[in-house]
């Protein structure tokens, strides 16, 4: 029997999934890391402790498999986009990781919106913000100026990851759609955006595509993590796109809606969508795009809840489920760390409001899910402002599509069906990928055909989404009056 090992990394952990070549899921296991906040807005990650957590979630798996090393075939690493990487001439890194979900940049950003808006949209097909590469790198460049001085390789989040384990230096096209760096319609790097942020093509790594092999086991690496030296390994991609293709999303007309440290709405299509508001990138089923909005603080705002206010996420959802819709008046708006769709607006704060003394631990809990499904419908309405075409049922995905009490609320709050697949992880697509590099599944159609299985079907109450648009009128109202606070410095 051979298998394919898929690792993921998102906002706060890594998973690991191990995937047999008839498409079952034989293992997985999840390593928790830490994001640091050293000032207010600031979000880092430390890159050794990302390949700690690889080397760890490898041998748990091979632990709970059985199975020798000899028997993992390829393997394949994803992460989240934007989060890049600066390394020296010796390829260490020269500080810790901004991760995309730091809004530092807000200034770099805003100058950016302002002076270079239409250009920089034509080329890389999105909107100046906080999130992306390039305003992050203006901001070291500025604040940090000893440390841009020392750049000379930049990776990102996953191919530092896999440099790790290969030795070699690469990175996708669909990555690099998310650098704001790249010119997604000539298919390379755009001279014109790296000279705004003050790097050269030189800095960047080689682009090849996500099924493309990038190299193999090193002895080093394979001593780390119990891998067999020599053992194939592809670029891989970015979570989204894998998270898509793990739940079955390869035809055009299929939603994906995205419960995981960001939450994001996808409709497969077959042009990208354009606009200020909207998030575009390739899949990798050709000739296909995965286009959609984004809430910045989803599981990302629940795990703030549970490391905040304590317990895990069992103890916190007791009783949730037996408050009514409303929450009895709490509302929350999860702008942790600002907002995108609809408001691009990195100064928005999260707030609970409404509070009165008959609240307790469940009231809160709903109120923190209700507030994340109400942001992902706003970011529903934006996709129909747009024009794009939102059917009435979507496939659940990202780790909070395993909590019950949020599936529902979701369903309710969007008013569409909601179906869950036994895994939709990241690290299950990035394993189904290196399927099709090693030609045990023909193409994406046949991978998903082979390993997605439907596990579970939520329907929408209607008198619950009823309620739900009321509340969002509120909800919205809330946003329009704290926002002049939030600016007002």
């Amino acid at each position: 029997m051979r298998y394919l090992l898929g690792i993921d990394f998102g906002g706060g952990a890594s998973k690991a999934t191990l995937l047999s070549e008839q498409g079952d899921i034989i293992a997985e296991n999840i390593v928790e890391y830490e994001t640091y906040h050293p000032f207010a807005g600031a979000c880092e990650q430390k890159p050794e402790e990302w390949y700690a957590a690889l080397c760890q979630n490898v041998r748990v798996i091979l632990d709970k498999s059985g199975i020798v090393p000899e028997d993992i075939v390829c393997a394949s690493i994803d992460s989240a986009t934007h989060t890049a990487v600066l390394c020296d001439k010796e390829m260490q890194p020269l500080r810790p990781a901004i991760h995309w979900t730091d809004s530092r940049s807000v200034e770099q950003a805003g100058r950016l919106q302002t002076q270079e808006l239409h250009w920089i949209m034509a080329q890389s097909y999105h909107k100046p913000d906080t999130i992306w590469t390039l305003p992050q790198l203006l901001w070291i460049r500025e604040k940090e100026p000893d440390i841009f001085a020392k750049l000379r390789y930049l990776f990102f989040e996953k191919d530092y990851i896999r440099y790790c384990l290969t030795g070699v230096y690469c990175t996708d096209d669909i990555e690099a759609e998310g650098s704001m760096l790249f010119d997604l319609n000539k298919r390379k790097w755009s001279p014109r955006l790296c000279d705004l942020a003050g790097i050269t093509r030189e800095q960047l790594p080689p682009l090849v595509k996500p099924k493309d092999f990038a190299g193999k086991v090193t002895a080093a690496a394979a001593q780390d993590t119990g891998l067999r030296q020599g053992t194939p390994v592809i670029c891989g991609t970015t979570d989204t796109v894998l998270e898509i293709f793990a739940s079955g999303a390869v035809a055009a007309g299929q939603m994906t809606v995205k419960l995981a440290t960001a939450g994001r709405i996808c409709i497969v299509s077959e042009k990208a969508y354009p606009h200020p508001q909207m998030i575009n990138y390739s899949h990798i089923a050709e000739g296909l795009w995965y286009s959609g909005s984004a809430t910045k603080s989803c599981a990302a705002s629940y795990r703030w809840y549970r490391d905040t206010f304590g317990g895990s996420y069992e103890e916190l959802n007791e009783g949730a489920d037996q408050v009514a819709p409303g929450a009895e008046g709490l509302m929350f708006h999860p702008y942790l760390n600002g907002e995108l769709t609809p408001y691009g607006d990195p100064n928005l704060c999260g707030s609970f409001i409404g509070i009165r003394a008959l609240h307790e631990k469940k009231h809160f809990t709903r109120a923190v899910l209700e507030g994340i499904s109400m942001s992902l419908l706003d970011c529903m309405e934006t996709i129909k402002q747009i024009g794009m075409p939102v059917g009435q049922e979507a496939t659940l995905i990202g780790g909070g599509a395993k909590g019950k009490i949020w599936r529902q609320i979701t369903a309710d709050m969007l008013g569409i069906t909601l179906k869950t697949t036994v895994s939709s992880d990241s690290s299950l697509g990035a394993a189904m990928l290196a399927g099709i590099a090693m030609g045990i599944f023909k193409d994406c159609r046949d991978a998903s055909d082979q390993c997605v299985k439907i596990a579970e079907v939520t329907e929408p109450n209607p008198e619950n989404t009823a309620i739900y648009r009321n509340i969002y009128k509120k909800y919205k109202r809330v946003h329009d009056a704290l926002a002049p606070v939030y600016h007002d410095k």
